[in-house]
């Protein structure tokens, strides 16, 4: 079945139904499907986005915010399922990264195979740090994405902003800070983990225990930037991401 126009879950920032393969953009904790609009328009015309809209955010915010992960994959994957009329590959951020994971493994048991995954600014789901910033105050998560993402800064000194996003974000704190990887089949799609080098949330030893999670190729990138360094080297990461994806459509795709 093929797809004309955004849903719910799934929105188009450039349409293009000429390219050869499309990207699966899953959102960062308390992020937006468009958040991935200037990748989708750095990407075009030779990869078309397709950018997830979790609810509880932008025209879903009256919607509850799904505060289990893995319940979270279970929605995106069926979401996912009328827009398989395309090869197309995943890529995650942070939060996003594991649900892309989890996503992923939830495709392939339905019989799609996803050209790969690729697992930006996330440590890899079998480590595991104590973080319980979802149980804290309004404030302490506001200081943690302050300090991840320097841009948000002014914006999160207004208060209406805060009321509004808050519902959303500390959901998703909760989803990924009791997130339990469970053993089952792992991929066998390529993995590529991206990470900055000055990113707090990972070091390239827990990004590189990513290869644990595919029996097909991995490979590690490594850029210069902290956790939201995708913003910074969106040049680079574009220029990746084409060079990859190139690698993977299948002949006469």
């Amino acid at each position: 079945m093929t797809r004309s126009t955004d849903d719910t879950w799934v929105r188009v920032p450039h349409r293009n139904s000429g390219s050869p393969t499309r990207l699966v953009c899953l959102p960062h904790a308390g992020g937006a499907a468009s958040y991935y609009h200037p990748l989708s328009a750095a990407l075009a015309p030779d990869v078309e986005v397709l950018a997830v809209q979790y609810p509880g955010r932008h025209d879903r915010r009256h919607e509850p915010a799904v505060e289990d992960l893995c319940l979270l994959a279970d929605r995106v994957a069926e979401a996912l399922e009328p827009w398989s009329d395309r090869p197309f590959a995943l890529f995650g951020h942070s939060y996003g990264a594991l649900v892309g994971y989890e996503v992923a493994r939830r495709l392939r048991s339905a019989g799609h195979r996803p050209l790969a995954l690729f697992a930006s600014g996330r440590r890899a789901p079998s480590t595991h740090r104590d973080e319980r910033l979802h149980l804290k105050p309004d404030a302490s998560l506001i200081a943690e994405l302050k300090s991840l993402d320097g841009t948000v800064g002014t914006l999160l000194d207004d208060e209406e902003i805060v009321a509004m996003i808050m519902p959303a974000l500390r959901a998703d704190y909760r989803a990924v800070e009791t997130y339990t990887h469970r053993p089952g089949p792992e991929l066998d799609i390529p993995v590529t983990a991206l990470i900055g080098d000055d990113d707090p949330k990972v070091t390239s030893e827990e990004a590189a225990r990513w290869r644990e999670h595919t029996t097909a190729e991995f490979s590690l990138e490594i850029f210069s930037g902290g956790h939201f360094y995708l913003a910074d080297r969106r040049q680079e990461l574009t220029a990746s991401l084409k060079r990859r994806l190139a690698g993977l459509v299948p002949s006469g795709a």
